[in-house]
């Protein structure tokens, strides 16, 4: 099978669907041939010429980021399968590789809430479908919870620059926000923009400003100064079933099929979102304290070190604001901490372990178990495999 696959390649999102289409490929035996086109082609040239070259180089597949004005029958003449990556707007006609992203701002809008939040916002690109079907969702999910008027919206992104934004108004919007305030960002990278505009202000980041993003870059994510929460798509499973149909399409002389819908699988919670929002002074130093150290063995005791008022009290307050103890905070969050290294490292649970502080692998294995249903070997294998892995 000979694949063109024209999107935006500095982005992990097509590389990890391009590992589905690999596995399809694996399993099957199907040999597929992948030729990766930059859209500046397209903008540089025109949409016929990238069907010539589709049909001189003898490419049964194509799938891209077509705008809404590109007539797709030009590959159906040539004999081509084509499928288009949501990009501006769905297509009539062809198969869509869409996703379920109403659901995706319902997650985000949830988390937020849950943590506490009262203040919410959206920061992404007003026209196109990806962007406003998240923000519709995000949105939706707060006026159903009475919290409609109290979201903040900057969608003035431009789509032609996704990579280019205006400093200054960005700068003014994130100032003009309530604190502390949940805001979801329609991708990774729009998130990591808001990291550094936050970072320039001295917006602290997750106590002033929680942010989640979305597709779980890890590049992005892990190197973002806090690490990045993002939603976590199902692309692998999206591209295996791509695969599928693209070759019962060919095989079947068929150019019309089902849409292909991407499913969010969670929120990876990183640095960026893990905070229990609250305009109590004490329990916000309590939760840096605890955040900040989140990778060694922490006390009760070592928490009241740091924030001068009696256990009593702060017991009081901090369960008041977040709803659980101290002890069990310090618990939920290294629990987390210790998820995400599972799925993100290679390392042995007891590696891992030791990385923690935790010098006994057996009680924290325990104590993960209590937290999250399952031993910490069956979490991982679990995970790795709706990611692919």
């Amino acid at each position: 099978m000979r694949l063109v696959f024209m999107t935006d390649f500095t982005e992990q999102f097509p590389y990890r669907l391009l590992r589905g289409i690999i596995k399809y490929g694996q399993e099957t035996g199907d040999h597929w041939v992948v030729c990766k086109m930059p859209p500046s082609y397209k903008r540089e040239n025109s949409l016929r010429k990238v069907v010539n070259f589709c049909a001189d180089w003898r490419a049964d597949v194509m799938i891209g980021q077509f705008d809404p004005g590109d007539n797709l029958d030009l590959f159906r003449r040539k004999g081509i399968v084509v499928m288009a990556q949501d990009f501006i707007t769905p297509f009539k006609g062809v198969p869509n590789i869409t996703a379920d992203y109403h659901r995706m701002g319902q997650m985000a809008a949830e988390q937020f809430m849950a943590s506490g939040f009262r203040e919410f916002a959206f920061f992404g690109n007003n026209g196109m479908c990806w962007s406003d079907g998240r923000r519709d969702g995000f949105r939706d999910t707060l006026e159903a919870a009475g919290l409609g008027d109290h979201l903040h919206i900057y969608d003035r992104q431009r789509v032609s620059n996704l990579w280019f934004y205006q400093q200054n108004r960005l700068q003014e919007w994130l100032q003009s926000l309530p604190r502390p305030v949940g805001i979801m960002a329609c991708d990774d990278n729009q998130a990591s923009i808001l990291l550094e505009a936050c970072r320039t202000l001295g917006i602290r980041v997750p106590f002033d400003a929680a942010i989640i993003g979305v597709d779980n870059d890890e590049i992005l994510c892990t190197m973002s100064e806090p690490s990045l929460s993002s939603i976590n798509v199902d692309l692998e499973r999206g591209g295996y079933e791509t695969a599928a149909l693209a070759a019962q399409m060919v095989k079947y002389g068929l150019f019309e099929g089902p849409d292909i819908v991407l499913q969010p699988l969670s929120i990876i919670t990183r640095t960026s979102s893990s905070v229990i929002a609250t305009k109590d002074p004490a329990i916000h130093q309590a939760l840096q304290f605890i955040n900040d150290h989140v990778d060694h063995k922490i006390l009760v005791t070592d928490v009241l070190e740091h924030v001068p008022m009696s256990r009593r009290l702060l017991e009081q307050r901090f369960l008041k604001a977040t709803g659980t103890t101290i002890y069990q905070y310090i618990c939920n969050v290294r629990i987390n901490r210790f998820a995400q290294l599972l799925l993100s490292s290679k390392d042995s649970i007891a590696d891992i372990a030791a990385r923690m502080d935790e010098a006994d692998p057996k009680s924290i294995a325990r104590r993960f178990q209590a937290i999250k249903g399952c031993t910490p070997s069956a979490y991982r294998k679990q995970n790795l495999r709706k990611l692919g892995g």
